[in-house]
């Protein structure tokens, strides 16, 4: 799309220059403030903003538990350390200001699919926090390619719907983190990580964002309309002190730099540390990580210091995932059972055909995320054919699981015979008892002649209403042999009825 300034004549960079001007001529305005306040009951923190949070650490971990299997430690530590950020935005100023503003910002380490976004999500949630989510990989340090860090703190006031003050009490959570690691051994400019780490510094610590972005040739423009008619621009601003800073990442090749640490401080120690260390594989190595690992990683030193507390997630085994997809809370089947529902129909999963979907996505290698794909892939047929057929509830058991197709099948004949069932009952007040030797029969012949088992037996069985009647029957047994010749049998059952009589 054409820029607004190229479509009306403007040069971007003449634009900004007589911005620029127009703000250097631009007398202050006395007790002007440069972001609005929003007025509420509240507890006064040191910087002014109305704040009141009184969540305590086991009561938000008891929370995550209610969602998120397994993660014991990194639950604890997110509990912990979040809870505090908060509850000390409810203290009165200081006397004396603090030198420097230690937040308990956090990194967390993880491979992919263990739940750390949904854990912060979830935590956001409860909170009831502005909160903004972004990829590492998107930001470069010019914000001309890719786009600015500064860009989620604005984000977040717009998550606040546009109140300032809440959205400084906000979380911003920043997923890939890894990505921005320098490249070991490789010379020349970094601008898409180095850069990056050096402008997520600036926020992670304290600064005052422009919510107008620079490179915004729109947001440019209104300033300068502004300026012309009014004569002032209004620059608002938010300031990063306490707006908490999460960031997360798989972090592959870490562990590698921790062994290696490992091994070189147990020499000359015990002959034996090399092999115990070699025992220790994967997320456990993570678990002993360092500043100087993240920083050998490609990290800056600096950067690293900002992120006081580490959690680690750990691998989820086939059982975890188990666990997840029987959790009552689990997203993964309410989020199933809600696509069916949009259609009026009922979906419920055996415990065999959970722990076999558990397997499946296990197989996927990709955590949680594996969950979803392999429901997706036994139901998607049952979630295409079902609406257009009268049926209103279904189970998912293992047989489904392993051979969906076979299983719709069964299903859609099963529902089928069913619908017959239920219409002749109604038209003629008889019950028909079809037994299974019979359903497999009604099913083979329905194949042999391309109907539907309903529409084979409104065909075979169309005397029947009349005729079972004249017998007086309020039940009927329909057995294969019925079936195979069900003229035959009427004529038979109603003979037998009036010799009776006789």
């Amino acid at each position: 799309m054409q820029p607004r300034s190229e479509k009306m004549g403007l040069d971007p960079e003449k634009l900004r220059e007589l911005l620029a001007q127009q703000l250097e001529e631009q007398e202050p305005t006395p007790a002007q403030p440069e972001a609005s306040a929003t007025q509420g009951e509240g507890t006064t923190t040191a910087e002014g903003a109305n704040f009141h949070f009184d969540l305590k650490p086991e009561q938000l971990e008891a929370h995550l538990d209610q969602y998120v299997i397994k993660q014991h430690e990194a639950k604890a530590i997110l509990a912990t350390k979040i809870c505090t950020h908060f509850n000390r935005l409810n203290l009165p100023p200081e006397e004396e200001e603090i030198v420097g503003n230690i937040k308990n910002n956090v990194l967390m380490i993880g491979p992919t699919g263990v739940g750390k976004t949904y854990l912060i999500r979830l935590i956001a949630r409860k909170l009831g926090v502005p909160f903004v989510k972004g990829d590492a990989t998107k930001f470069s340090e010019t914000g001309y390619v890719g786009g600015d860090v500064e860009d989620l703190v604005r984000e977040l006031v717009r998550d606040a719907d546009g109140d300032i003050e809440r959205a400084q009490c906000g979380i911003i959570y920043i997923d890939e983190i890894d990505k921005i690691a320098s490249s070991r051994g490789v010379n020349g400019p970094d601008v898409s990580r180095s850069g990056v780490q050096r402008n997520l510094l600036k926020l992670m610590e304290e600064t005052d964002v422009d919510l107008k972005a620079p490179h915004d040739i729109a947001s440019q423009m209104e300033s300068v309309m502004q300026m012309q008619q009014t004569g002032k621009v209004e620059r608002q601003k938010i300031n990063t002190r306490n707006i908490l800073f999460i960031v997360s990442g798989a972090f592959s090749g870490l562990d590698e730099i921790v062994a290696r640490r490992l091994n070189k401080g147990s020499m000359g120690f015990r002959a034996n540390a090399d092999a115990a260390i070699e025992q220790i594989e994967g997320d456990q190595l993570l678990a002993r990580a360092r500043a100087e690992d993240l920083i050998e990683y490609g990290f800056e030193s600096e950067f690293i210091g900002r992120l006081p507390v580490i959690a680690v997630l750990h691998d989820l085994e086939a059982d975890d995932l188990c666990q997840i997809l029987r959790n009552p809370k689990s997203d993964v089947i309410l989020s199933k059972k809600r696509d069916f529902r949009a259609y009026g129909i009922e979906v419920e999963f055996t415990d065999e055909a959970l722990a076999l979907l558990a397997e499946r996505a296990y197989g996927e290698h990709i955590g949680a995320r594996g969950l979803v794909s392999a429901i997706e892939k036994v139901l998607i047929n049952y979630e295409k054919k079902l609406p257009s057929v009268d049926i209103d509830h279904f189970a998912v058991d293992a047989d489904t699981v392993l051979d969906p197709a076979t299983g719709l099948a069964h299903l859609l004949q099963d529902t089928s015979l069913r619908n017959f069932r239920e219409g002749f009952r109604r038209e003629h007040d008889i019950n028909l008892v079809v037994t299974p030797a019979a359903a497999v029969r009604i099913e083979e012949l329905a194949a042999e002649r391309g109907l539907e088992p309903r529409a084979l037996c409104e065909e075979i069985f169309s005397d029947y209403g009349h005729g079972l009647k004249l017998a007086g029957l309020g039940e009927f047994r329909i057995g294969p042999e019925v079936v195979n010749d069900p003229q035959e049998t009427l004529n038979s059952l109603i003979k037998s009825y009036y010799s009776e009589r006789d």
